[in-house]
């Protein structure tokens, strides 16, 4: 496992439940400081107080001037030397139902939020020509699914947003990344297995097992096997490591 410094500050969007909160409790476990960034004062206060992250942050991440002035406030306290761009939403619709709202919710959300975040940290990371940003992009920033076109455009954006950075930062000490997950056991899910359920009327059993069809091991992920990629591309050895987009799907893509 990836050590890392006390010292090193890592701020997570989005890490108060699912793949964030797995990610926050692996980091924290690997020795950083963790501090969780979401909307909901509850879930976040409860990943504090289970031991996933020192500090907690309240911000919507689509909205840029609360990102700034949390991650300001977070970083007065301790600069911050990781960030982990995770928070997201996903909505389905067949692309002739999907409205220009919708998509602007996906990009503000799954996109715009990596924009907001990235832009708030970066500038002290190349400063101390330290820094380490992962964002949590999806399959869909790898593929096409259908009856997702808005998430997939934003989660698409998310990879070429990584790859452009990562060449302008090359040489500044900081790499960008970005782990790309199939479909993954959190509660994130849930809202895809219940429409399954309700337009099919399938089991639950059976909702599941049509998503999993999608991974070649015929399993859905579990968070921890896409925190371990995160906290890999945040250690020392992952120097060298920028600009790419790591499927964590079982041969998916």
């Amino acid at each position: 496992m990836s050590q890392l410094s006390r010292s090193s500050h890592a701020l997570v969007t989005g890490g108060g439940r699912g793949i964030g909160l797995a990610i926050s409790a692996a980091l924290s476990k690997a020795g950083a400081t963790v501090t969780v960034l979401g909307r909901n004062r509850a879930t976040l206060d409860e990943a504090v107080s289970s031991g996933a992250a020192e500090f907690a942050a309240v911000a919507d991440v689509a909205d840029r001037a609360s990102v700034k002035s949390a991650i300001a406030e977070a970083a007065a306290r301790q600069p911050i030397d990781i960030l982990i761009a995770n928070a997201g939403a996903a909505q389905s619709a067949p692309f002739g139902r999907s409205d220009a709202a919708l998509f602007q919710r996906m990009m503000d959300v799954n996109f715009m939020g990596v924009v907001h975040a990235t832009q708030a940290v970066l500038p002290g990371m190349i400063e101390r020509r330290r820094g380490r940003i992962v964002a949590v992009a999806s399959t869909a920033g790898l593929k096409g699914y259908a009856y997702v076109s808005a998430y997939s455009a934003a989660k698409h954006a998310v990879i070429g947003l990584v790859r452009s950075l990562a060449l302008e930062t090359a040489k500044s000490g900081v790499t960008v990344n970005a782990v790309c997950p199939g479909f993954t056991e959190t509660d994130l899910l849930e809202g895809s297995i219940e429409n399954i359920i309700k337009k099919t009327g399938r089991n639950r059993e059976q909702a599941i097992a049509e998503l999993s069809k999608h991974n070649p091991q015929g399993r859905l992920v579990a968070p921890s096997e896409v925190a371990d990629t995160v906290l890999w591309l945040c250690g020392e050895g992952a120097g060298a490591i920028t600009g790419q987009a790591i499927a964590v799907a079982g041969g998916e893509v």
